[in-house]
């Protein structure tokens, strides 16, 4: 098909009972273990470059590389910026080939995440390019606490910033190893019933159960999950796998070729969930 944007896949699953997956990208192997699983299933999907990418690959490889994937595909396939810093950092995405980018102005206070996120959506929005935002702080499994969204400042700031999706903290944790999370379906209600056409995200979708997850994508507006550490954990067993198999392989291609159908198997299952197929 081709390249999308949030506005364009998440809007549906306002009101279709499904979630669109946004998986975390690392490099090329498991992005386009991604998309083959997307294909498999006719769903469209998110591919997500966060700051641990960022780090490691810079933003104009990783912009060709999902523009690349997103040109063969059959299903939509939204290039999307994971936590974007600053407006720099969002506009340089932007002038990268993503298709959305992620403004994380959830550490301050509320008037600046509001005055910031605005800017960044006047200017992305002008460029037909998607924009979320966080409100309220999604910590980290081992570091930093979740500070749950307040219901009562979402009306606000969804109205004052226009952005296309909201991620929000109600339980989850960012790097979680196991589906521990505790969701607080009551916090999700309340800030649904004050912005109900804006879809929202959960951040940390590897630490919510799977059956809570399907059940989330089809009883509220969250709308995206973002899921990456059980596919990282899928393919370093994958690869732990293939160089026991073989320990004398050095070949590095023929080594991270043996992740990708792992990958992409466990891509499918997180996928297929969130469409209630």
């Amino acid at each position: 098909m081709s390249l999308a944007t949030l506005q364009q896949v998440l809007p549906p699953c306002l009101t279709n009972g499904t979630a669109v997956a946004g998986l975390v990208v690392l490099g090329w192997e498991d992005a386009m273990a991604y998309v083959r699983a997307a294909e498999a299933l006719q769903r469209p999907v998110i591919l997500q470059a966060g700051p641990g990418c960022r780090a490691h690959t810079p933003l104009p490889v990783m912009g060709a590389m999902f523009r690349t994937l997103a040109a063969a595909a059959s299903v939509p396939v939204v290039a999307h910026l994971d936590h974007g810093e600053d407006a720099a950092v969002c506009q340089m995405a932007i002038d990268c080939g993503f298709t959305s980018v992620m403004y994380d102005g959830s550490a301050l206070p509320l008037a600046e995440n509001i005055t910031r996120t605005a800017e960044i959506v006047t200017f992305a929005h002008r460029q037909g390019v998607s924009v979320e935002a966080e409100l309220g702080y999604v910590g980290y499994y081992g570091g930093a606490h979740s500070l749950g969204t307040d219901p009562g400042e979402v009306a606000l700031f969804v109205r004052e910033t226009g952005v296309d999706a909201l991620a929000v903290s109600v339980g989850n944790s960012h790097l979680m190893i196991r589906p521990d999370a505790t969701v607080d379906l009551a916090r999700v209600r309340a800030i649904q019933a004050v912005a109900p056409n804006v879809p929202l995200v959960l951040h940390g979708g590897s630490g919510i159960p799977a059956a809570q997850r399907q059940q989330l994508a089809r009883e509220t507006t969250i709308c995206k999950f973002n899921i990456g550490t059980e596919l990282r954990m899928a393919f370093g067993a994958a690869l732990r796998a293939a160089i026991a198999q073989d320990p004398n392989c050095f070949d590095r291609n023929q080594l991270l070729r043996e992740t990708i159908d792992p990958v992409s198997a466990a891509a499918r299952t997180a996928i297929k969930g969130l469409a209630g197929i």
